[in-house]
């Protein structure tokens, strides 16, 4: 029996990986296994960040719609049971915007949510 090497099929496997980390710091961009080991974990730290990246734009519209609703003179809690109740579906994505961007339709929303 003769030895089979893997010559050329892991070269291109291993260079694969090595230009995929390339800017990375230190060995991790030089060394096969550290490289491997860096972009195993840079998958998995993207994989979660985006799921943490939902989880956190949903707490910053939550802030600016409260900033919003209290310089109006209600709470945020108040605003969306207001909302609920006077049947206005506009999510926290787009109370953020209105929020930031048109004051006046805000405090016309947040007026509706107070009488309701």
């Amino acid at each position: 029996m003769t030895r089979v090497k893997g010559g050329i099929v892991t070269r291109r496997r291993h260079k694969k990986i090595i230009n995929q980390t390339s800017g990375y710091r230190m060995s991790k961009h030089l060394l096969w296994r550290r490289a491997n080991e860096a972009r195993l974990k840079a998958l998995w730290y993207a994989f979660r960040d985006r799921r943490q990246r939902r989880r956190q734009l949903r707490a910053l519209w939550i802030v600016r719609i409260n900033a919003a609703a209290r310089m109006n003179g209600i709470s945020y809690s108040r605003l969306i049971a207001g909302l609920k109740k006077a049947n206005i579906e506009l999510n926290r994505k787009m109370l953020a915007h209105l929020a930031v961007s048109d004051l006046n339709a805000f405090a016309a929303i947040a007026s509706l949510a107070k009488s309701a």
